[in-house]
């Protein structure tokens, strides 16, 4: 833009104070020029203007109380730690599912990661079965089971008696 090519005689029109004047004889003959019917749809649009601004600001006041509020509320929150389950390492899992197998002789004792796998051929070592059961419950120490898949007689498909039991930790953690 060159500044060389502006006009002033424009600007000297503008800031002139018979400019003022011109303004006021415009506003008087407006209702003459534009008729009354365009004067009130104006002043119609004018007045929502107006209230459409005036609720705006409303709503942008109560909205920031309530900012506010949520803020002190979220300050007053107090830091809770997490509870997480953990999958116990599965050489701890592979080892205890020997041990039992040295124990329980009459029952097919695996294990596969975290998970323990224990099945019986027959319905007859059924008491063996439930014995297991609460010696895995005290297996470890901080232990938590989780039984995946649980089959009793028919619905087996191999075995009669089948458990999968997941076993996990639970860890405590710190607040972030």
């Amino acid at each position: 833009m060159d500044f060389k090519n502006i006009d002033l005689t424009v600007f000297k029109k503008l800031v002139d104070p018979k400019s003022t004047g011109d303004l006021n004889a415009f506003l008087e003959n407006l209702p003459q020029n534009a008729g009354q019917t365009v004067l009130i749809a104006a002043g119609i649009a004018w007045a929502m203007a107006a209230a459409l601004g005036l609720y705006t600001t409303i709503q942008v006041q109560a909205l920031t109380e309530f900012r506010t509020e949520l803020q002190e509320l979220d300050a007053l929150k107090p830091n809770v730690p997490t509870i997480k389950e953990v999958a116990v390492p599965p050489a701890e899992v592979k080892k205890f599912a020997e041990e039992l197998s040295a124990i329980y002789r009459g029952l097919k004792i695996n294990a596969r990661g975290s998970t323990l796998f224990i099945s019986a051929a027959t319905t007859a070592r059924f008491t063996e079965f439930r014995e297991i059961l609460g010696h895995v419950q005290v297996g470890g120490a901080d232990w938590r089971l989780a039984v995946d898949k649980l089959c009793v007689g028919r619905e087996c498909k191999q075995e009669k008696l089948g458990v999968a039991l997941k076993v996990s930790k639970v860890s405590v953690e710190n607040p972030t």
